[in-house]
């Protein structure tokens, strides 16, 4: 089966995320709050968004929690780590690991020189 598109042309590029900011999305919310029923939607329209965005925002707002209104996962406010605490945190959890593996290694080795004395008992007993 052959594709209807040609082989060069490239595929559309993809859509990027709008994201909005605590400020523009009060702003809305408050806007829309204040519009007469019958513009509403226009307002809805005018920025692209649907009733669920202003739902989502007015019960944050009213929540008290302004800052939940920021998504946490791509916020530019979200404060970065720097190299060195980035570098620390990998250290210690290399730390961990080693220590969980040395901790196994020493009783294993434990295990083995009780088998070995046992086996050095058994072979003299047998002499």
């Amino acid at each position: 089966m052959t594709s209807t598109k040609p082989a060069g042309s490239d595929p559309a590029p993809r859509p990027k995320r709008r994201s909005f900011s605590p400020e523009y999305k009060l702003r809305i919310v408050a806007e829309y709050d204040a519009a007469p029923k019958n513009e509403k939607g226009a307002v809805l329209r005018r920025e692209r968004l649907y009733h669920s965005h202003v739902t989502e925002w007015r019960a944050a707002r009213d929540a008290g929690a302004l800052e939940n209104l920021v998504d946490k996962r791509t916020s530019p406010a979200r404060p970065k780590r720097s190299a060195t605490e980035l570098e620390n945190e990998k250290l210690r959890r290399q730390v961990e690991r080693l220590e969980k593996e040395l901790a196994r290694n020493k009783a294993a080795l434990e295990i083995l020189g009780k088998a070995s004395a046992l086996l050095e008992m058994i072979s003299e007993s047998a002499d």
